[in-house]
């Protein structure tokens, strides 16, 4: 994306704008029209999605604030003279005005310049179905990509930024306190200073799940819960996990309580395999699909709950068909459309 190319309206009109839907998005209430609204408001020109993502970014940055600090932001007066494109509700308007109280916070810390100007580095990687790919970041991270991934990399002075826009990502963070390693996932963000975890994004769901270390997963609404078993923010919207455990971020932006999970099992596609223990056939299917140019099927009724235990290749999912109905009483047949289904014998 460039951000030299000014929009004509102007940069504090777009800095405006931004806030707005900033504030409208934290609640989490977008009607259907309102997010159509937003998401032309974000095509329509360059800079505004770069303005949004800046304000993510100084959003995500209170986590390096005291909680003293912010707590005195959120009794501050609200300021009264900020333009907005048109009337908004008391709850939104306050959380409008923390925002902006929180940015002002920042600029002084002087965080903002870090954020707001060009970054030190840039770079965008992919890769395609069947590709595997590991790159190296110039602070020392490596990050192994899995088939179907994209990532936007954005290094600042006072900030690591990753945009993971769609597959999924093992990072291994190299540790720097006065930087803090930021991944984004469009639903929510994981932050962390150091540490290993990968980080997987579905169309509905991110997923999280942490090797070594520590990291913080953060939802983008306002709503949630704290969970049992993990270290969980003021706002309930936050988790922390630390090594063997995982959370996910559901598409509204909730993150979900912290639970034990295989961490090699979950990773070892950076190895080639597909692990699957005590699997549900159903979640089994949603897995090998995505390895797969015409996504796979299994047919509604108790077939979908069978179990599975066993490991394939993800290089060569016809193999788990083939074997599939000596291991289950199931069968595969192949669609008009190219796709297969698993359906009971």
């Amino acid at each position: 994306m460039t951000t030299d190319r000014k929009c004509p309206c102007g940069d504090e009109a777009v800095r405006d704008q931004a806030a707005w839907w900033f504030a409208r998005s934290r609640d989490g209430d977008l009607s259907a029209h309102e997010r159509a609204s937003f998401q032309n408001w974000l095509d329509a020109h360059d800079q505004h999605a770069y303005e949004y993502r800046l304000l993510q970014s100084l959003w995500g940055a209170a986590d390096l604030l005291p909680k003293a600090r912010l707590e005195a932001l959120c009794q501050a007066d609200a300021p009264t003279s900020l333009p907005v494109p048109r009337p908004i509700a008391r709850r939104t308007f306050v959380r409008y005005a923390v925002a902006a109280s929180l940015v002002a916070m920042v600029v002084g810390s002087g965080l903002y310049f870090g954020l707001s100007r060009q970054p030190d580095y840039s770079a965008e990687f992919a890769t395609v179905l069947g590709e595997r790919r590991q790159v190296a970041l110039p602070d020392g991270s490596v990050v192994d990509l899995n088939g179907r991934t994209r990532i936007n990399v954005h290094f600042f002075s006072a900030s690591r930024q990753v945009e993971l826009t769609e597959g999924e990502a093992m990072f291994s963070v190299e540790h720097d306190s006065s930087r803090p390693f930021v991944v984004q996932t469009g639903n929510g963000s994981v932050t962390v200073t150091g540490t290993r975890f990968d980080v997987r994004r579905d169309p509905s769901r991110t997923l999280v799940a942490v090797e070594s270390g520590t990291v913080k997963v953060k939802g983008h609404s306002g709503s949630g819960s704290a969970s049992s078993g993990s270290s969980s923010d003021d706002d309930g919207n936050r988790v922390t996990l630390t090594a063997g455990l995982g959370s996910s971020i559901d598409a509204n932006g909730k993150v979900l309580p912290a639970s034990a999970i295989n961490t090699a099992a979950l990773t070892a596609w950076r190895g080639g395999k597909l692990v699957f223990n005590d699997t549900s056939l159903r979640d089994v299917v949603l897995e090998v699909s995505r390895y797969r140019e015409k996504p796979l099927r299994v047919a509604e009724g108790k077939v979908a709950n069978l179990r599975l235990t066993s490991v394939f290749k993800s290089d060569d999912t016809d193999a788990l068909l083939r074997a599939l109905p000596s291991i289950l009483p199931v069968a595969v047949r192949t669609l008009p459309d190219g796709s297969q289904e698993i359906f009971s014998k």
